[in-house]
């Protein structure tokens, strides 16, 4: 499938071809729903830790003798019947959220994503977002050129840009990424995706070789 391609007027300046496996597939929201859940709960660490009666100070002694004292038996301060005592049930920081998806789930997934919006005209292909100096206002005017009012971009470009990723990461709503880290919350999270004409080629290249 062919698309226009545009320079970072806003102007056309050609087409390039899009492979439709990646940019025509059936939009799923039950696989995206699936994929993007299990992204999340793959950020997610546990930062609660409660110490369990092992791990607390005290208790090397019995509080007082098991018999003739007229009181209950303890063994321990670190029980949990104890101020100061161990945590039972208490959360703790070796605790996983980890899920698991399959890759070509994940994978077809984030095509049905980039399909839709595409189809809704938020995937545009740029020839190049390259500038000679990393200047914010320079990037500031070139998304200018697209949009009326600030949107959520999503720029993929060449890591080795240096200047671009400098110029563009202080935009409000404006997020950076490469073709080997895309991911699907970041295309969800932003309202346009902008490839530029490198990046797209080297993400095509990249799921084309794969099974």
């Amino acid at each position: 499938m062919k698309i226009e391609l545009f320079d970072k007027t806003n102007t056309k300046v050609g087409t390039i071809e899009l492979p439709e496996n990646i940019f025509n597939v059936k939009w799923n929201p039950d696989l995206v729903h699936q994929a993007v859940s299990a992204f999340l709960a793959n950020q997610r660490r546990p930062w609660a830790h409660a110490k369990d009666r092992s791990e607390v100070r005290g208790g090397g002694r019995k509080p007082w003798s098991q018999k003739h004292t007229g009181r209950a038996r303890h063994a321990s301060r670190r029980s949990p019947l104890w101020i100061g005592g161990g945590v039972t049930f208490g959360p703790l920081k070796d605790k996983s959220y980890k899920k698991k998806i399959n890759t070509k789930m994940k994978r077809l997934a984030l095509f049905s994503v980039l399909s839709k919006k595409l189809q809704g005209g938020g995937v545009k292909v740029i020839d190049t977002f390259k500038l000679d100096t990393p200047k914010t206002k320079k990037a500031a005017e070139v998304l200018n050129k697209f949009f009326e009012k600030p949107k959520s971009v999503l720029i993929v470009t060449d890591p080795k840009n240096k200047n671009t990723h400098l110029a563009f990461r202080n935009i409000p709503k404006t997020a950076m990424s490469t073709p080997n880290s895309l991911n699907i919350y970041e295309c969800l999270s932003a309202q346009n995706v902008f490839f530029d004409k490198n990046a797209v080629e080297e993400f095509t290249k990249k799921y084309s070789t794969q099974k």
